[in-house]
């Protein structure tokens, strides 16, 4: 166990059955939370995983997109477990068609909608679905989950940077509005880290995106764990931020 920063508390992870949303899950669940693990996919195994290390968890089936099974759930977890201290956003999706570029004049209008319903309104839907919750208690933390492609263009990827500069608007903007009633809200903007949509990559693909960042490698999905535990946890004076856990890409000119 990591510690037990979060013995208490109580949260969701979205994208929670692999990637970044695993390792968030199972680092909080390692810090003690509760950690309540949603996803479009069964997110059994990493449940399975946390209770094996002594951590409490539970998954549920959740498309992001879905404002109704959003509303279910939550309502779900407060009446079971009386809380919901935190919630991490991470699951997202680039264009995933090999015939699709995702560039302005050859994207079509399902992808667009997806990326953006799935990146962006899954995003808001899940702030507006736990926010109130957080208000009532008067405390809460929300961690969002952005891209180094929101502030810096990365040719095909017109949808899915869209959606990411959405994430960094739409995180600012919470962050002012809730301060008043002790919700803290920010992002993480990762570099490119090893997951298993980059593993599906030729090596070629993976190490010039790895060479790109000023620490010349890929990120992994526990470096950005700990940056949510971080907010998560501490950061009692960080609100409105968006962070790069970015192996210095941005800093670059």
């Amino acid at each position: 166990m990591t510690g037990q920063r979060m013995a208490g508390q109580v949260g969701l992870v979205t994208g929670a059955a692999s990637g970044i949303g695993q390792a968030v899950a199972e680092r909080l669940g390692a810090e003690g939370a509760t950690v309540v693990c949603l996803d479009v996919n069964d997110a059994g195994p990493v449940v399975k995983g946390i209770a094996a290390q002594g951590g409490t968890a539970e998954s549920h089936l959740l498309d992001v997109r879905d404002a109704r099974t959003w509303a279910d759930v939550v309502a779900d977890v407060v009446e079971r477990l009386g809380r919901i201290d935190f919630l991490v956003n991470v699951a997202g999706i680039p264009v995933m068609d090999p015939e699709v570029a995702d560039t302005v004049t050859t994207l079509t209008e399902g992808w667009w909608d997806r990326v953006i319903g799935t990146n962006l309104k899954g995003t808001w839907l899940g702030m507006r679905a736990v926010i109130p919750h957080m208000q009532a208690a008067g405390s809460g933390r929300v961690v969002n989950t952005s891209s180094l492609s929101s502030a810096r263009a990365v040719p095909g990827m017109a949808a899915y940077s869209t959606s990411k500069g959405g994430v960094d608007a739409l995180t600012r903007q919470a962050a002012a509005d809730y301060a008043p009633d002790g919700v803290l809200i920010n992002a993480i903007s990762p570099g490119v880290i090893r997951t298993p949509l980059l593993a599906a990559q030729t090596e070629e693909f993976q190490q010039a995106n790895a060479d790109q960042h000023l620490i010349k490698r890929l990120g992994e999905t526990h470096e950005i764990a700990s940056m949510a535990a971080y907010l998560l946890s501490e950061g009692t004076f960080v609100t409105g931020s968006v962070i790069a856990v970015d192996g210095g890409w941005a800093a670059k000119a």
